[in-house]
């Protein structure tokens, strides 16, 4: 096992210097064209992600949590509708549903998987037939794909449409079929720390239906269909040609980016077992891409303490649930059953260090602490 401290790189640095001259080269290409919103590269990189996911259509926006808001709004989704997802979440999420006036309910997850519990959402839906279901997002986490299957069934027998937010799971599959073609429409991040991953802020909507398609595009331009008339109330919510180019650099390497992030899963499923400590699962059929990985322990903070002490970083993600957080706190409706799950995750969970540039030799030495760790 390796004894010396290895680098442990900040992610969206140790990916600028991956991938440096070609990165480099597309943002002077940008800034000597002269078009810097909604240009060339900006259509470019709609019809690359747009084939790389399998989907008809992409709409560049300006971040993850703009994508949800439109592709809400694209759906007819506002004041007096309910819309369901998960409370173990980043935040985003929940706050995209109150952005559009619509009302979020909170359902709990599974505990294995930390996604939408299909039979929750069923549960839930029957509890409360007053109201106005609308809509269901749930969440890839963590990489891991939601029961897409078991979740459309049952937004189908209610008449909801699906959103699924695929901030963290660019490229997980469920059986075979590639996350975020699912739904009517999906929803991406292009955070600096994702798996695909700009230098600042971006994001997109991907959806199969080109009249939907067309309607985020209105809406994330202030409702124009021609320039400066607003046909319909929108907002300004657009892909820079800067991140655009940026993320048609990074796109070509995606796959074998996933790929290192699966050796470095292996690694640590291999060196990092601990009886204290529960490794991620992968649902069956499932491709995780591993955008975090999520150990869980009930001694989790002394867990934390330990890594730091033997210089490993790690991240809670999340350490508190959204309807638990102030701003949240005592007025946002629990689903049938609570949020018992979601609770007991935030108190568990622990992000081990991990994207592509991260060395055998770092993800070793942070395995092997782990598997001697003794609470």
């Amino acid at each position: 096992m390796q004894n010396a401290k290895p680098e442990f790189p900040f992610q969206p640095i140790a990916e600028y210097r991956a991938y440096k001259g070609a990165i480099d080269a597309a943002m002077l290409r940008v800034c000597e064209s002269g078009n810097y919103i909604l240009g060339p590269e900006c259509v470019a990189f709609e019809k690359e992600f747009a084939a790389w996911i399998g989907s008809e259509n992409a709409v560049g926006v300006a971040n993850g949590t703009d994508a949800l808001v439109l592709a809400l709004r694209a759906l007819g989704i506002g004041a007096g509708d309910t819309v369901l997802t998960v409370s173990h979440t980043a935040v985003a999420t929940v706050a995209a549903i109150e952005l559009t006036g619509a009302e979020p309910l909170l359902v709990d997850i599974e505990p294995a998987t930390f996604t939408l519990d299909p039979q929750k959402l069923a549960d839930t839906i029957r509890a409360n037939p007053q109201r106005r279901f609308k809509a269901v997002i749930p969440v890839h986490l963590y990489g891991q794909p939601a029961d897409m299957p078991a979740i459309l069934a049952i937004a189908q027998q209610h008449g909801l449409r699906v959103i699924e937010d695929c901030a963290q799971c660019h490229g997980a599959t469920l059986g075979g079929k590639i996350t975020g073609t699912f739904g009517d429409a999906a929803t991406f991040s292009f955070y600096p720390t994702k798996n695909l991953g700009a230098i600042g802020d971006g994001g997109a909507v991907v959806t199969q239906d080109a009249t939907l398609a067309a309607r985020i595009r209105e809406l994330r331009q202030y409702g124009w269909k021609s320039r400066y008339i607003s046909d319909t109330t929108g907002m300004n919510s657009r892909l820079d040609e800067l991140q655009a180019a940026i993320l048609r650099v990074k796109l070509p390497h995606l796959r074998a980016d996933n790929q290192r992030r699966h050796d470095i899963a292996a690694l640590y499923g291999k060196h990092a077992a601990n009886a204290a400590i529960t490794l991620p699962p992968v649902r069956a059929g499932a491709e995780h891409v591993y955008h975090q990985y999520v150990v869980r322990s009930p001694q989790r903070d002394a867990l934390m303490a330990a890594l730091k002490l033997q210089g490993v970083p790690s991240a809670i993600h999340y350490p508190q649930p959204v309807h638990t957080q102030p701003a949240y706190l005592g007025r946002i409706v629990h689903g049938a059953g609570g949020l018992g799950e979601s609770e007991r995750a935030c108190r568990e969970v622990l992000s081990l260090p991990m994207h592509p540039q991260l060395t055998d030799d770092a993800a070793l030495f942070a395995a092997e602490k782990i598997s001697r760790w003794q609470p």
